[in-house]
């Protein structure tokens, strides 16, 4: 008896005997143990490997104001107004692994930095896979001629890129992007964002956009429906990266692993392109990004 009260920690003093004369039987030992065992607290939960903090937040001074609408943010909303009033409007997404093209950038970015003098962001990859995806499918990257009743199909990638500055939403334009490599995308990213927070940006190069990229992802969106630009047919919506189990195919089998995975939404006016139309871009572009085939420009 003495063995079974020691090897389950129980001291035989304070165990009320049931048996014969208060005899204390195995039984009283084992439920002493068992009562000992419910009594004690729970184990703490182990804390997470890095604990986040609630952002500091201070109110706006503008709470509580009235004040006069700037001009750019007027002009911003009777073009968005006009476009959804003007367009039959949806959005179409899919989702994409971007894992090996964040390895290959992961790789790359000191080279790359040095080599041409602009840091090696995600977006110039997902430009680059948009704009040759317009080239096979020339009615994402068109225009509706509503006076003559005709439709323009550009020969030419002109990308807008959506950029946040202090004054609004504005979209400067990589002309002929198309025929651009990553390095040349990169720095005309660069300089035009540069442009547009310094307030150099001219009406020349805020014009002329004949496809339109909103990188909403910068901001931890997962995706956005985003509103297509008038003059254009459609919009690409770039989500966050996020690390995720996913689903993936390989020799031995199906596996689950951790990805980089994101979201591309495309809005278009489904007055010309056709759910199927978006859908085969969306897929084009998915396939170049998940490929990941930028060694030779990324120097690797």
């Amino acid at each position: 008896m003495r063995k079974l009260a020691a090897e389950n920690g129980v001291d035989l003093g304070s165990v009320k005997g049931t048996g014969v004369g208060g005899r204390i039987r195995k039984q009283d030992v084992i439920a002493a143990a068992e009562a000992a065992k419910a009594a004690a607290p729970a184990p703490a939960a182990a804390a997470p490997a890095a604990a986040r903090k609630a952002p500091a937040l201070e109110a706006s001074p503008l709470r509580g104001q009235t004040v006069k609408m700037p001009r750019i943010r007027k002009v911003i909303g009777d073009n968005m107004v006009k476009a959804l009033h003007e367009q039959a409007q949806l959005s179409s997404v899919v989702e994409v692994d971007v894992t090996r093209l964040m390895r290959l950038r992961a790789k790359a970015k000191d080279s790359f930095a040095a080599r041409e003098g602009v840091k090696l962001s995600p977006m110039p990859f997902f430009v680059k896979a948009a704009a040759q995806a317009l080239k096979a499918h020339p009615v994402i990257n068109a225009k509706i001629n509503e006076s003559e009743n005709t439709i323009t199909y550009f020969d030419s990638e002109n990308v807008g890129i959506a950029v946040d500055s202090e004054k609004g939403l504005m979209t400067p334009v990589i002309k002929g992007a198309g025929d651009l490599n990553i390095a040349g995308i990169a720095k005309a990213t660069a300089e035009l964002a540069g442009k547009v927070r310094g307030n150099k940006i001219t009406p020349d190069e805020l014009s002329g956009a004949t496809f339109t990229i909103s990188n909403t992802g910068s901001r931890g969106a997962l995706f956005d429906t985003i509103i297509v630009p008038p003059g254009q047919v459609a919009i690409l919506g770039i989500g966050a990266t996020v690390k995720r189990p996913a689903v993936i195919e390989t020799e031995e089998g199906t596996v689950i692993g951790v990805r980089d995975m994101t979201y591309l939404t495309l809005s278009y006016d489904h007055r010309l392109v056709d759910g199927a139309d978006a859908a085969r871009y969306l897929t084009a572009v998915k396939a170049i990004l998940e490929a990941g085939e930028f060694e030779v420009e990324l120097g690797l």
